[in-house]
């Protein structure tokens, strides 16, 4: 855990400094494909989740240590072979679970989070879910616990594999020639994000093509059809806690509403996006029926407020490195106690780019339970071993923040301006919003 953290610690800013090259590479080129409030959403998604991975909160029902210690029939060493064998093996587990991802009900619900940008860059791979608890398709790994593959090379080849996927969220990058026969390349994963009848669930492939050309999943980037990315049941939020649940909540409410008790029971695996009759009827949800003419989720914001969830990012991107770089120091349960805090702050910072008024009762509850943190510690988490008075100056930002935070909901939320703030229309395709 503290190691993960440590290696978080550098890699973070890199993922930051490239999402925000390509912003100013496309703000220079005159078409941006990044749209400033998408990105800060992206990005806060990619904090919750790697937050969650450092706390280790999910659950594996079946270890892939405990297969090798009863199942291996060999034990091979770690030599570059075994490397090699794994990343087949692994991409091969990925493939599978991806598509499932897509193809059943219940599993969608961790995965739409990562196709709720309805833009595509580097800062949407960050769209990463945070409400699998419960890990369930090791099994996939039985052919390299058969073959001895040590538990060591797994936790070597899995985040890298993570990291691999981030570069090819691009439109920037067309055809790359003889690597779009076996690689997954940006033009690939472009057809995957797409909502187009002609991409839709296609190209489940993570690192390598071939599986999908194995398994007839596979579509080629057309020429003729430009993609068009996002849901068909569009999130409508930039809160990206509240997407990762989005269909679960959905679900649970189709189960309860409907008469119809197979149907209660069978919703959970069914085909992603099927309704009970019943329910389906009578709670009708929003669907995008044509692609080409349908408005992006866009509520106007001012100036002020870009500026106030840049500075409201920035100070939770601080606290991560902080928390990631003294995971030991901070320990055991404070640990806890400061990844729920960094995902409350998300939480409320997030509600006030949806323009949501109860944005402000979130704040003030961070901020409150911030103060409570420093004046039961002492200090932030040992922050004052560093910098003694840190802690004081931490206390002044709660206090100002909440003020700001007050005066932007009263600012953007006048009553003359609730029509002309509830969405602005950006036909696809169009001029990029930034």
């Amino acid at each position: 855990m503290e190691l993960y953290g440590r290696i978080l610690l550098y890699t973070m800013p890199a993922f930051l400094v490239f999402v925000l090259l390509e912003k100013g590479y496309g703000w220079i080129t005159g078409r941006d494909t990044v749209r400033t409030m998408d990105m800060l959403s992206s990005l806060s998604s990619g904090i919750t989740f790697l937050v969650k991975e450092v706390l280790g909160l999910s659950v594996t029902i079946l270890s892939y240590g405990w297969m090798v210690q009863h199942f291996a029939v060999f034990h091979v060493e770690s030599t570059v072979l075994t490397f090699i064998i794994t990343y087949f093996v692994l991409d091969f587990q990925a493939y599978w679970t991806h598509r499932w991802s897509h193809e059943i009900n219940i599993l969608w619900n961790e995965h739409a989070i990562h196709h709720s940008s309805e833009d595509y860059n580097l800062a949407c791979a960050l769209r990463t879910t945070i409400s699998n608890f419960v890990n369930l398709f090791t099994f996939f790994l039985l052919p390299a616990a058969i073959l001895g593959v040590p538990p060591s090379v797994i936790a070597i080849i899995a985040p890298i594999r993570l990291f691999a996927q981030f570069w090819y969220h691009t439109e920037w990058i067309k055809k790359m020639g003889i690597l779009e026969s076996f690689l997954i390349t940006p033009s690939h994963h472009r057809v995957h994000h797409a909502i187009n009848p002609e991409y839709l669930n296609r190209n489940y492939g993570q690192i390598l093509i071939i599986w999908d050309k194995m398994f007839s999943t596979f579509q080629e980037e057309l020429p003729h059809v430009q993609p068009v990315y996002g849901i068909t049941r569009p999130a409508q939020t930039w809160n990206p806690i509240k997407i990762n649940f989005q269909h679960l909540g959905l679900l649970s409410a189709d189960a309860w509403r409907t008469s119809n008790w197979w149907d209660k029971m069978r919703i959970w695996f069914m085909p992603t996006g099927w309704r009970p009759a019943d329910v389906a009827e009578k709670y009708p949800v929003r669907k995008i029926e044509d692609v080409y003419h349908f408005t992006k989720y866009n509520p106007l914001t001012s100036g002020m407020l870009k500026t106030w969830t840049w500075i409201q990012f920035g100070w939770a991107f601080t606290l991560v490195l902080y928390f990631f770089g003294n995971i030991a120091r901070i320990g055991s349960p404070n640990m806890f106690y400061y990844g729920g805090f960094i995902l409350l702050s998300i939480y409320a910072y997030t509600e006030l780019m949806d323009r949501n008024p109860y944005a402000l009762a979130w704040e003030f509850a961070k901020n409150a339970i911030g103060i409570g943190i420093i004046c039961y510690l002492g200090d932030w988490f040992g922050s004052d071993a560093f910098l003694p008075g840190l802690g004081y100056a931490i206390v002044a930002y709660f206090v100002i923040s909440t003020v700001v935070t007050a005066w932007l909901v009263m600012r953007e939320m006048k009553p003359c301006r609730e029509k002309t703030n509830e969405m602005k229309a950006e036909p696809v395709p169009a001029s990029r919003i930034v």
